[in-house]
């Protein structure tokens, strides 16, 4: 049985969209991103996850400034969604805001090659 706090917590927070969730969000929906369907904010055991798919698992997290704060609490998500079959994969707000195509480029890499392990962007670009 899912928590209904955290069922309310993730409905909340698909109301009030970062504008970086919110313009990732626009480039996964409705499947027009590889014909996978990603949910947002979708509650995964004790934790609310960005960006989710069932097929193939893949959770998709964006990281704000805050979140070099709290490297602890993410690396033991992180286990938590590895253990629960998948495969996490972190974009910072600056890579979604200025650097969206190669962003869809390593995601579509991810998709594609499901072994292959994706290097961070941190606000490089590709």
């Amino acid at each position: 049985m899912r928590d209904a706090g955290l069922i309310e917590r993730a409905k909340a927070a698909r109301k009030a969209p970062t504008p970086a969730e919110q313009r990732l969000w626009f480039a996964l929906r409705a499947e027009r991103f590889a014909g996978v369907k990603f949910r947002r904010q979708k509650v995964v055991g004790p934790y609310i996850a960005d960006f989710a798919a069932n097929s193939p698992k893949l959770v998709l997290e964006l990281d704000g400034h805050l979140h070099g704060d709290t490297a602890a609490y993410d690396a033991e998500r992180t286990a938590y969604l590895t253990q629960a079959g998948y495969r996490v994969v972190r974009f910072t707000n600056a890579d979604v805001m200025y650097n969206l195509d190669g962003v869809l480029r390593q995601l579509e890499d991810v998709v594609n090659n499901p072994l292959s392990q994706p290097s961070p962007l941190k606000g490089r670009g590709l």
